[in-house]
């Protein structure tokens, strides 16, 4: 079996305002945040209110997202996470069937 190179990938989704809502909801929640804040050694973090999905590695792609989104990918000030299944299900997000969250870092 040989390798499938895709040219392109429409990356683009839109959620139910619900689900988003509740999704958001999640990805804030005191408790979500200060583990992620432990795991990344910071004093704190905010959501940033970005999500995507993740993408087939490319040439126009080489970071697996969309290109748009790379610049938080090489900030310091930035982390990328991913949406865990779990907060997906509650949410009832099944399409796309992944998502990446982008959070703002603050150190101390």
């Amino acid at each position: 079996m040989g390798l499938k190179i895709i040219q392109s990938y429409d990356s683009n989704f839109v959620l139910e305002p619900n689900a988003k809502a509740a999704l958001f909801g999640l990805l804030m929640g005191e408790n979500f945040l200060q583990q992620i804040a432990v795991q990344l050694q910071c004093s704190r973090i905010e959501f940033a209110e970005l999500l995507f999905q993740p993408v087939p590695y490319s040439s126009d792609t080489p970071k697996g997202m969309p290109a748009e989104f790379e610049k938080y990918h090489e900030s310091i000030d930035f982390a990328i996470v991913n949406v865990p299944p779990n907060f997906m299900f509650q949410a009832k997000i099944f399409k796309p069937s992944r998502l990446c969250a982008i959070y703002q870092l603050f150190k101390s």
